[in-house]
């Protein structure tokens, strides 16, 4: 999606904080269409600056400030333990410049950046995760009030630049989204890793044990993306009664896999909170 209007060589859109997923964003973005005078970074550090200047031919700035003067839309891409030092620091510009103000810093709530803002800015939280680094993200948005469907519409082509997105109607649900899709890829690697370690103890060679066992997640997920059925169902199309399928998920079942994940899932999900609790005491 394009952006709807441009100002000219000015920016459209700022991002405050060059690292990994701003990088990947940016990169994102003009990809799909935006124009280079229309985003611009700062980051304190002149090797990254210089490296996203010479990878993605956009204007950087070493002042977080510069980059507010620019933008409509302020991206913040920092680490969440130093949000509050920053967007307080930003308050005064952001209130002069009123821009719709998109957060990808984890774990921290909307009123506690509001707060450190000044207050009154239409905000939208995301949650991206780190596969959106290769284009294959998956985040949860959450708007405050303030937001129209313009803004609403704004702040998701940038995080569909780098995958898919959902919507969230309660911010209490970022923290699922956050032990879902952003703690996920985690437990997926931990999955391929005890496979591959079964594979090789049960005396496959370790190049053909990885192989074979990304391959097949891979393949796996291809196929839940692209059919039109659920994993249950996929998972009883593959599970031959009577065969090796059966016996290999019979002893998982046995072992409450579900019960470990949904364990999982609740244990980072309160850990979740903690942390938005702890940032957002901060300042």
């Amino acid at each position: 999606m394009t952006p709807t209007h441009t100002h000219g060589a000015h920016s459209l859109i700022g991002f405050i904080g060059a690292g990994n997923m701003a990088r990947s964003l940016a990169s994102g973005l003009l990809k799909n269409g935006w124009g280079k005078d229309q985003i611009v970074l700062s980051d304190p550090e002149t090797s990254q600056r210089r490296a996203i200047e010479s990878f993605l031919g956009v204007k950087t700035f070493a002042d977080n400030q510069a980059v507010v003067a620019h933008a409509e839309i302020l991206v913040l891409a920092v680490k969440p333990q130093v949000l509050a030092e920053t967007a307080t620091a930003l308050a005064p510009a952001s209130q002069e410049k009123k821009p719709l103000v998109v957060s990808i810093a984890a774990g921290v709530r909307l009123a506690d950046i509001d707060r450190w803002l000044g207050g009154g800015l239409p905000i939208v939280r995301a949650m991206p995760n780190t596969a959106a680094l290769i284009g294959s993200g998956a985040s949860g948005l959450y708007a405050n009030d303030r937001v129209n469907q313009s803004m609403r519409n704004q702040a998701e082509s940038i995080l569909r630049a780098v995958g898919v997105t959902v919507w969230l109607e309660n911010e209490n649900l970022m923290d699922v989204v956050t032990a879902l899709s952003g703690s996920g890829p985690a437990y997926f690697f931990l999955v391929m890793e005890a496979l591959e370690q079964a594979a090789i103890a049960s005396g496959l060679d370790p190049k053909q044990a990885r192989l074979l066992t990304l391959e097949t997640a891979f393949g796996a997920a291809k196929m839940a993306l692209e059919g039109h059925e659920e994993p249950s169902q996929l998972r009883r199309r593959v599970t031959s009664p009577g065969g090796t399928t059966e016996q290999a998920i019979k002893v998982l079942e046995e072992g409450d896999l579900r019960h470990l994940f949904r364990q999982a899932i609740v244990a980072a999900i309160e850990r979740s909170r903690e942390i938005a609790d702890m940032f957002g005491k901060k300042a």
